[in-house]
């Protein structure tokens, strides 16, 4: 079973199963948000220690033409994200300029906070071992993700780890990950972040 320093802490700490069980929760999360009508359905992700194979190429289904919806009066087509977090509130910084694309429930009074950028995973990657004073874990190599700890795994009174992960959807040729957000910019994002802080009134 393997087992890394606790960074806030010093002390050593295991990563049991259904930790790295929750590691790969977010992605599995990920294959639902887009919805149907984004066409944006990659393969689940492996668990740690299985292989992984590459996305199947997306087939698209003939379609009749259908006129386009029009919003009701005095009500955007589309609306950005309510609520964004901060640095502030995460207690976590942020990568410059990158995007909210919306909050889920994690379980236990948590929530999977994900934000979108414009760059590449490596720089991305390169910012949060910066500033986080840390290595991470690189739980994935196809597609690539790496994740880093920001406390202690609790799992009486969490459901997922306390952490940052970014993962790279560019791998296998994917152009990216659809903006939610029709007509915005950029039209997708290379790279995902995904934020877990501990739930309220929890020991770090």
């Amino acid at each position: 079973m393997p087992q890394r320093p606790d960074a806030a802490g010093g002390a050593a700490f295991f990563y049991t199963d259904s930790m790295l069980r929750h590691a790969a929760l977010w992605s599995l999360l990920l294959l639902g948000i887009a919805g149907p009508a984004r066409a944006q359905v990659p393969s689940p992700f492996p668990r740690p220690g299985q292989p992984s194979t590459p996305n199947p190429p997306p087939v698209a289904a003939p379609r009749p033409p259908v006129a386009a919806p029009q919003a009701p009066a005095g009500q955007p087509a589309a609306t950005q994200p309510a609520e964004a977090p901060t640095e502030a509130s995460l207690g976590v910084p942020l990568y410059p300029n990158a995007q909210y694309l919306g909050s889920y429930d994690a379980g236990q009074g948590q929530r999977f906070q994900l934000f979108g950028s414009a760059s590449g995973y490596s720089l991305i990657v390169g910012f949060y071992k910066s500033v986080l004073r840390q290595k991470g874990d690189q739980i994935f190599d196809e597609p690539p993700m790496q994740m880093f700890d920001l406390g202690r795994f609790r799992e009486e009174s969490m459901g997922f780890p306390p952490s940052v992960t970014v993962k790279d959807y560019t791998w296998g040729g994917s152009q990216g990950y659809l903006n939610p957000t029709r007509g915005a910019s950029p039209e997708r994002f290379p790279t995902v972040i995904q934020i877990v802080v501990a739930p309220p009134g929890a020991a770090r």
